[in-house]
C-alpha cells in the first residue's frame, strides 16, 4: 500500500474523452469495520453467519480438514437453534437487525458529521462488517465506484488481536486485490491505550455509576485460546493496559479492577480467568457488589446484551451476588466519536 501518496487537487474536475470511461471525482473514502451480524435470528440466518464467522482460518485455526466436518455437520446443525434464541432475545425488532447493526448506524452517521466539517465533501464515510452483510467487499467496490483513490480503514477494536484487528484487515485487502484501480489505502493503529479513548471509558464509567464506587469493577473482554498469546498475539498485554490505563484515570487504587475474559469456546483453554467464574467467585468471597465493562467492544452486542447481562449477571447472583452494575459500551458517545474522528484525522495527514 502507498503510505506517501502525492494529494491530489480534489477540487478540480477530471475530464475524459467521450470515448474513455468516466471519470469520477476523486474522493478519500473512510471506512469503518465492526465483527458482524446475522441478518436475522432464524436458523438458516443464523447458519449462514456462524459458517462465515467459525470458517475464518483467523479465529479458528484447526486444519480444514478436521474442523470443517466437525462444523458443518454437529456444530451447524444445532447451534443456530440456541444462537438464534440469545439474538431473538435483544433483537431490535421495530428496525428488524441486531443492536450491533442499530449501534453501527448511528456511530456511522456521526462520524459523516463530523468529518464533514472537517473536509466537506471530500470525503465518503461508509461502513462494513467481517462477517454478514453489508460485506467489506461490497463497501470497498461502492467506494472505488464513488471515486475514491484513497481509503482510511478503520477497524472497530480497541486492542489488536488476530482474530478481530488482522482478520479485518484481511479481508479488506482481498477487497482491494480485485480492482482495476487500486486505490491507496491506510490502516489505521489500534487505539487501546490513547489517552482519549482512556478519558472516554473513564467518563462511561464515572456516568454510570453516578460517584458510587463498588467493591470491584470487573474488565471483561472477549475471550481467545491461550495458545494465540504464546504465538505472539499481543492482545492480552493490550488487554491488561487498558485496564491498568482506566484504574489510574479514575483514581482508584490496585486491585480495584480485574481484568477477565469472556466468550469461551471449544475445549481448548483460553485466557483466563473466566468472567463467569470470575463473578461467580468474588460472590462467594463476599464482593456483593460489582460493575462489569468491556473495553474491548466498540458497541454493544450478543456478548454484552446477552452474555454479561444474562450468563455472566446470573452467574454473580447465584453465588450470592446482591449489586450488579453493567457500564454500556461506548457506542455512539459523543467522546467516543471524538476520538475515532481524531484516530480517522490523523491517518490522512497529508491526503486532505
Amino acid at each position: 500500500m502507498n503510505q506517501h501518496a502525492r494529494p491530489q487537487d480534489l477540487s478540480q474536475p477530471r475530464h475524459a474523452p467521450k470515448d474513455h470511461p468516466a471519470l469520477p471525482q476523486p474522493k478519500i473514502g473512510i471506512l469503518v469495520a465492526n465483527l458482524g451480524t446475522p441478518d436475522g435470528h432464524d436458523y438458516w440466518s443464523m447458519r449462514r453467519y456462524l459458517s462465515e464467522f467459525l470458517s475464518d482460518k483467523r479465529v479458528i485455526d484447526y486444519p480444514a480438514w478436521k474442523w470443517q466436518p466437525l462444523l458443518q455437520g454437529i456444530i451447524l446443525s444445532k447451534r443456530p437453534f440456541t444462537s438464534g434464541k440469545n439474538y431473538r432475545s435483544i433483537w431490535n425488532n421495530e428496525a428488524n437487525e441486531s443492536p450491533l447493526m442499530t449501534i453501527t448506524k448511528a456511530k456511522v452517521a456521526k462520524l459523516r458529521g463530523t468529518c464533514a466539517e472537517r473536509w466537506g465533501d471530500r470525503v465518503i464515510v461508509d461502513f462494513c462488517m467481517r462477517y454478514g452483510n453489508p460485506s467489506t467487499q461490497s463497501a470497498v467496490d461502492r467506494m472505488v465506484k464513488a471515486g475514491c483513490d484513497r481509503i482510511v480503514f478503520l477497524p472497530m477494536y480497541p486492542q489488536y488481536a488476530g482474530a478481530t484487528w488482522a482478520t479485518a484487515n484481511d479481508q479488506f485487502f482481498r477487497a482491494l486485490m480485485v480492482q482495476k484501480w487500486q486505490p491507496s489505502a491506510r490502516v489505521c493503529p489500534p487505539y487501546f491505550d490513547r489517552p482519549d479513548y482512556i478519558e472516554a471509558l473513564a467518563q462511561s464509567v464515572e456516568r454510570t455509576l453516578q460517584g458510587r464506587r463498588p467493591q470491584k469493577l470487573v474488565a471483561s473482554y472477549h475471550g481467545m485460546p491461550r495458545r494465540y498469546l504464546m504465538e505472539g498475539d499481543p492482545y492480552h498485554c493490550q488487554c491488561q493496559k487498558t485496564s491498568r490505563l482506566l484504574r489510574e484515570r479514575l483514581g482508584w487504587p490496585e486491585g480495584s479492577i480485574d481484568t477477565t475474559f469472556q466468550s469461551v469456546f471449544g475445549t481448548e483453554e483460553w485466557l483466563r480467568p473466566y468472567t463467569v467464574e470470575h463473578v461467580a467467585e468474588l460472590a462467594k468471597r463476599g464482593i456483593t457488589d460489582i460493575a462489569v465493562i468491556s473495553p474491548a467492544f466498540s458497541a454493544d452486542c450478543i456478548e454484552t446484551l446477552e452474555e454479561i447481562n444474562g450468563e455472566i449477571r446470573e452467574a454473580f447472583e447465584h453465588a450470592g451476588g446482591q449489586q450488579f452494575t453493567y457500564v454500556p459500551c461506548l457506542n455512539d458517545d459523543d467522546a467516543h466519536i471524538a476520538v475515532l474522528t481524531a484516530v480517522i484525522a490523523e491517518n490522512m495527514a497529508g491526503w486532505a
